[in-house]
C-alpha cells in the first residue's frame, strides 16, 4: 500500500505531481526563512534547495505528462472512488 499517493487500496491518497508540488511549496518556504543568512552553511544549503527546486519542477512535470497520457488513453482514474488502476497489476 502505498502512503501517499492515489490506489484503490488508498482512495484517499493524491496524486504524484500534487504530492511533488506540495513538497515543492515547503522548501520554498524554508528557503524563504534563509535567504538573509550569510553563513556559508546557509547559503550552501540555500543553493541545493534552489538544485532541489529545479529537479522537483522537472519531476512535476514529468508526472502531468504521465496523467495526461493515462487520462487520453484510458479516461480520468477512478481509483479515489476506489476503482481499479489504469495500468498495471492489481
Amino acid at each position: 500500500m502505498t502512503h501517499y499517493l492515489v490506489t484503490e487500496e488508498n482512495p484517499e491518497g493524491k496524486k504524484l505531481e500534487e504530492v511533488l508540488s506540495m513538497i515543492r511549496k515547503d522548501i520554498l518556504e524554508r528557503c524563504g526563512l534563509i535567504t538573509d543568512d550569510q553563513r556559508a552553511e546557509a547559503k550552501a544549503v540555500l543553493n541545493n534547495n534552489m538544485r532541489i527546486l529545479n529537479l522537483l519542477t522537472d519531476a512535476v512535470l514529468l508526472a502531468e505528462d504521465s496523467t495526461n497520457i493515462l487520462d487520453k488513453a484510458f479516461g480520468p482514474s477512478q481509483a479515489s472512488k476506489g476503482g481499479p488502476p489504469r495500468i498495471g497489476h492489481l
